[in-house]
């Protein structure tokens, strides 16, 4: 089993919500990691704020987020340039040349790599 999790909720919305999100896709990438299966966490939209939030020692899903960081495959370039957000050290993903954009990850080829999708 191969699964992609994409991350959209935005930290700035400084809801309980939001974080509920951030952390339950980050336990569930934990949970496949540990079961020895492929995953990947992928942050679009406002979601590409997050890493530079969790990277933040204090933060309450710092450590989580730690555990999981080798799993991240990367922020939507595109999306971090809309939404300022800094890559933080991970790769920007550019494989969907969206025009007007400097590119997005292809969740047609996330599927088509046989990965299951699953968005936060």
């Amino acid at each position: 089993m191969k699964t992609a999790i994409l991350v959209f909720s935005d930290p700035k919305a400084g809801s309980e919500e939001a974080l509920g999100r951030v952390f339950n896709a980050m336990a569930t990438a934990y949970e496949i990691k540990n079961a020895g299966e492929e995953v990947g966490i992928y942050f679009q939209g406002a979601g590409t704020r997050w890493p530079e939030e969790l990277l933040k020692k204090d933060h309450p899903g710092h450590r989580l987020f730690r555990a999981v960081q080798d799993n991240v495959v990367g922020i939507s370039c595109g999306c971090a340039d809309v939404f300022g957000a800094n890559a933080s050290g991970f790769d920007l993903i550019t494989d969907n040349k969206v025009p007007g954009t400097t590119g997005l990850p292809s969740v047609y080829a996330i599927q088509k790599q046989g990965f299951n999708v699953l968005t936060f």
